[in-house]
């Protein structure tokens, strides 16, 4: 009897002991599969985050690259030929005769490149209450610019002319949706650490574009007006402004971004 006693002990105490080992092994085994599971999330997190800073890079460079090849190009084009000039024309004068497709194909290249590095500010500044407005007017601006390589300023017999109603669309579109772009965004730029010291540039930027462009219509564009022998310089000097920060912009996204790839 005492023998089937122990005996009976003995397996009671194996069975516990072996529910006790396959419940530390069970919990153990759950612990290590949801760490793996973790892991695997967070893998998969950091590369879409990778892959996401590599497309704002890419938005950045051709925010860079955009406007010193349109204005490079441009200034090159008119230099090539001896019926434009740089000073008394406008870069839409270009767009005439059997090399305007360069000014035209200038347009559509710039308008698009323009259509991008807008998205890539919006992705990396600090978010708010209506903040895509103002990038989506920087995109509408490349689209202005897409316009005006679409509808040249030249008339049925292929002279410049001021007055095609398609061109000065694209010329308002792109001009008042940087300016007013860039003006709305500035206050996303103020709300972040990364970009605050640029908000105010960025601001005046906006205000001098939109000034610049109506300045151009009542002092230079029509024969007569005060500055009109000096046209083509009173637009650079509006282009320069507007490109300019374009490019201030995306050098500064492009370090952003590099700056949150590089380890800490």
């Amino acid at each position: 009897m005492l023998e089937g006693e122990l005996l009976l002990m003995g397996i009671l105490g194996s069975s516990a002991l072996l529910a006790a080992f396959a419940t530390i092994w069970s919990r153990h085994l759950g612990r290590a599969c949801r760490n793996m599971e973790v892991r695997k999330v967070t893998e998969q997190a950091a590369h879409a985050l990778e892959r996401r800073r590599s497309a704002i890079a890419v938005l950045a460079v051709t925010g860079i690259v955009g406007p010193i090849l349109f204005a490079v190009v441009a200034v090159v084009h008119s230099l090539l030929r001896s019926d434009h000039s740089l000073v008394a024309l406008p870069i839409s004068a270009l767009a005439t005769g059997p090399s305007g497709w360069v000014q035209d194909v200038n347009f559509l290249i710039t308008g698009i490149v323009l259509l991008a590095y807008p998205i890539g500010l919006h992705l990396e500044v600090r978010q708010r209450r209506w903040g895509a407005v103002g990038s989506a007017l920087l995109v509408l601006s490349g689209a202005g610019l897409v316009l005006a390589g679409v509808f040249p300023a030249v008339d049925a017999s292929g002279a410049f002319s001021n007055e095609q109603v398609g061109h000065t669309v694209a010329a308002f579109i792109a001009f008042l949706g940087t300016g007013i772009g860039l003006i709305v965004i500035s206050r996303r730029l103020a709300g972040d650490p990364r970009w605050r010291d640029l908000a105010a540039y960025t601001l005046a930027t906006g205000i001098a574009t939109v000034v610049l462009f109506f300045g151009f219509g009542a002092l230079a564009e029509q024969p007569g007006a005060l500055l009109h022998p000096w046209m083509g310089l009173f637009q650079w000097v509006m282009v320069a402004v507007w490109l300019t920060c374009t490019v201030v912009l995306s050098f500064r996204l492009l370090r952003v971004t590099r700056a949150a790839d590089a380890p800490r």
